[in-house]
C-alpha cells in the first residue's frame, strides 16, 4: 500500500542529493500551472531546498482565467516567482510558419506552446542559476499525455514514478490545501478536462497500472494503444554507434 508519509519524505531527500551531486549553490526552477504536478514539485522543492533556492515560473500565453490559483501558490509557499506570457511568442511562430507557407496544424498548436513554455524555463534557469524542474507524473507519461521536448523535458523529474492518486496524496501530506491538488486539469486549449480528452478517468488509468486492472475492455485497449505509441517519449534518442 502506498505510504504518502514516507514517500514524501524520500522525495524530499532525493531532491536534496540531487541538489547536492548537482549543483549545491543552484536554484530549483518550477513552471507554475496552479494544477497538482507543479504544486507538489514546487512544494517538495521548498521542503527539501528552502523557499529561497525556489524559483517558480508562470507562463500564461495570453490571458489565463485561472493564473489566481498559481500566484497563490506562489505566495503560500514563499518562494519568488516571475511570469513570462509566451501569448507574444506563440503567435511570431505561427507567423513565422504562416510566411513559410506552413500552417499550423493542431498538433504544431497543441505542442509549440509546451516547447515554448520549457525554453522559457531553461532561460530563467540560465539566469537564476538553476535547474529546471519536469513536473510530469507517471500517470501522464504512460499514456503519452505530454510534449517531446515540451512538458516531457527537465534537469530531475521527481513524480516521474507516482501516479496522479499517488501526487495527490503527497501533496496532501505535504500539507497542501486542496485548491492545488484537486484542481481540475484542463489542456489549456478546448476548455476540456485531461480526463475527457483521453477517454478516461485518471483513477481508472491508476488502477490499471498499478493493479493491471480495467474492467472496460475498450478502455484498456485505448490505454494499451496509446501507452506503445507513446513509449517513445520515455527513451533516450535513438543514436548511431559507430563500427568497432
Amino acid at each position: 500500500m502506498f505510504n504518502a508519509e514516507r514517500e514524501k519524505n524520500g522525495l524530499i531527500q532525493w531532491v536534496r542529493d540531487y541538489f547536492q551531486a548537482n549543483g549545491p549553490e543552484c536554484k530549483a526552477v518550477v513552471g507554475i500551472s496552479g494544477g497538482k504536478d507543479s504544486s507538489v514539485t514546487a512544494a517538495l522543492c521548498a521542503k527539501a531546498l528552502g523557499p529561497s533556492r525556489v524559483v517558480g515560473v508562470l507562463m500564461p500565453q495570453g490571458n489565463q482565467f485561472d493564473i489566481d490559483v498559481s500566484l497563490a501558490l506562489a505566495a503560500h509557499l514563499g518562494i519568488v516567482h516571475h511570469t513570462v506570457d509566451i501569448g507574444k511568442s506563440a503567435e511570431a511562430v505561427a507567423a513565422a510558419l504562416a510566411g513559410a507557407g506552413l500552417a499550423l496544424n493542431r498538433a504544431a498548436e497543441i505542442n509549440t506552446p509546451a516547447r515554448i513554455r520549457m525554453a522559457v524555463l531553461y532561460a530563467v534557469s540560465a539566469v537564476v542559476n538553476g535547474r529546471g524542474a519536469n513536473t510530469g507524473n507517471l500517470s501522464e507519461d504512460w499514456v503519452g499525455y505530454s510534449t517531446k521536448y515540451g512538458d516531457a523535458a527537465g534537469d530531475f523529474s521527481p513524480l516521474a514514478c507516482l501516479t496522479v492518486t499517488e501526487v495527490k496524496a503527497v501533496g496532501s501530506a505535504l500539507g497542501l490545501p486542496p485548491v492545488f491538488t484537486e484542481k481540475t486539469p484542463l489542456d489549456g486549449l478546448s476548455g476540456m478536462t485531461d480526463e475527457e480528452n483521453l477517454g478516461f478517468s485518471y483513477d481508472v488509468l491508476d488502477r490499471y497500472i498499478r493493479e493491471g486492472i480495467c474492467h472496460d475492455q475498450t478502455i484498456k485497449a485505448t490505454i494499451d494503444r496509446l501507452h506503445t505509441a507513446n513509449a517513445h517519449k520515455l527513451q533516450p534518442m535513438p543514436r548511431y554507434e559507430m563500427n568497432e
